[in-house]
């Protein structure tokens, strides 16, 4: 299995939120689930208060999936080929059980299926040989998605798991 990060690098982010966008109109997503935020430090969590940093959150497709481990359909599956966390919509039954397990509030309610939906790396996308949709948008590249073994060691030395949770940190 080939394990692949999508990367943010901060100190190019200009929260211009085209990555949501472009999240959004890809998955077909109505007002509501974000598969991917662009978050905001704020100036007590940043140690320069005029200094505007931003964070790219998305499902971090965790070693140790709690969501994966609590849905009572299966409908939650890792990819054997890359360690893709993703949900079969067909088997999702809407019980909302994988949005409390995920402690990273990644899996979104999308009320006109009425299902649980989340970021899937663009599965469809990455079968087509092409990078997930938010990065392809990115008006600053600050996003990529590489493969673990061709991580820049400045970015590597910042992945850490704990509790098979992977974060890239900056």
């Amino acid at each position: 299995m080939s394990k692949y990060y999508l990367t943010h690098d901060s100190s190019k982010c200009v929260s211009c939120e085209a990555c949501e966008v472009q999240c959004k109109v890809h998955h077909n997503l109505p007002v509501g689930p974000n598969l991917c935020q662009i978050q905001r430090l704020s100036p007590e969590e940043s140690s320069d208060p005029l200094d505007e940093n931003f964070v790219f959150m998305s499902c971090f497709h965790c070693d140790e999936a709690a969501c994966l481990d609590v849905c009572p359909t299966t409908a939650i599956r890792r990819r054997e080929k890359d360690g893709i966390v993703h949900i079969e919509p067909v088997l999702c039954i809407g019980c909302t059980s994988c949005m409390s397990a995920c402690a990273w509030g990644a899996i979104q309610w999308n009320p006109e299926t009425k299902k649980a939906t989340k970021c899937d790396h663009c599965m469809d996308r990455l079968d087509a040989g092409l990078k997930p949709s938010c990065v392809t948008v990115c008006l600053t590249s600050c996003l990529d998605y590489v493969p673990e073994e061709e991580l820049s060691p400045s970015i590597s030395k910042y992945i850490v798991t704990a509790n098979g949770h992977p974060e890239v940190i900056k």
